[in-house]
């Protein structure tokens, strides 16, 4: 049975700095990359087995600018306490401090970074569950 993958695929005016913050920052690898495919640069990142991955587009000359709202999130649920705290001090390591989530509800149990764009992931601390 075929798994649906999950695509995130968002602009950037700075392929580089995301890089640093969701391959070295975040732990998600660099599954493949492209230059200038119909005017675009850009990478796909997540783990290879995982069924979603992020994608980060560019188009040389054109800005896209910052997330529009604080409340932009991707939210990875860590339900292993040593995973999280690996996660967290990995962040941290790297050079990102948490910031304050817009909805305090994501403080309870989790950390958010905001990324060079201003986008926010929020590494939490529990199982996702309905």
């Amino acid at each position: 049975m075929l798994v649906p993958t999950l695509r995130v695929a968002r602009p950037t005016d700075n392929l580089p700095a995301l890089l640093r913050f969701y391959c070295d920052g975040l732990g998600l690898q660099q599954l493949t990359a492209f230059a200038a495919h119909n005017g675009f640069d850009g990478v796909m990142l997540g783990h290879p087995q995982a069924p979603y991955h992020l994608e980060f587009t560019h188009q040389p000359g054109h800005a896209v600018g910052r997330a529009p709202t604080a409340d932009n999130l991707l939210v990875f649920y860590l339900p292993d306490a040593a995973e999280w705290q690996a996660a967290v001090r990995r962040m941290e390591a790297t050079g990102f401090a948490p910031v304050p989530s817009y909805n305090p509800y994501w403080d309870e149990l989790g950390r958010t970074f905001e990324d060079p764009d201003g986008y926010r992931v929020v590494l939490q601390r529990s199982a996702w569950s309905l």
